[in-house]
């Protein structure tokens, strides 16, 4: 009866090992955390000469004077910065990750289709990656014409206002 008990207790510690062994590691945290369309501060360290971007789609960066650096989320991901000094020394290497937009926001279904929502505090349609593609491109297309209108210096004239003669009142 001994030796079944002792194969029992045996075999239940194999199980756990193995158990343990092939079990999911938590993923590490990231050293920086950006929200994905919005940038953080970093303080560089001093004598930098190069900075390597791990993959562009998901993060920018930009130097700024007095040795600060501008991480901007743009896709969602984990990347990484490693700043190198003339001689190719490291001096600081950090993991960046992008998470999507917190906040108020709403997301709508159509079926497989997605369309996403600022609430703050009025809803209005929003650009974010993972939104339907014709959603996206009209909201972009939006954007770009409106940009684009407060970058022009000439007036812009709509067929349906109405001409005001000076002096008179509408």
């Amino acid at each position: 009866m001994a030796l079944v008990f002792r194969q029992i207790i045996l075999a239940l510690i194999f199980a756990c090992c193995a158990v343990a062994l092939i079990a999911p590691k938590a993923a590490p945290a990231a050293d920086v955390t950006v929200m994905l369309d919005q940038a953080k501060l970093l303080k560089m360290p001093e004598k930098v000469a190069t900075v390597v971007l791990g993959n562009p789609l998901i993060a920018d960066v930009s130097l700024l004077p007095g040795g600060l650096m501008v991480v901007t989320g743009k896709g969602y991901g984990m990347t990484n910065i490693v700043v190198l000094d003339r001689a190719g020394a490291v001096l600081m290497e950090k993991s960046v990750e992008v998470q999507g937009p917190g906040g108020d926001l709403v997301v709508v279904y159509r079926g497989v289709e997605r369309e996403t929502h600022s609430c703050t505090p009025d809803c209005e349609r929003r650009i974010t990656l993972g939104d339907a593609n014709p959603y996206f491109e009209a909201i972009l297309g939006e954007t770009v014409a409106r940009n684009g209108m407060a970058m022009t210096t000439t007036p812009v004239r709509y067929p349906c206002a109405p001409r005001l003669i000076p002096g008179q009142r509408p």
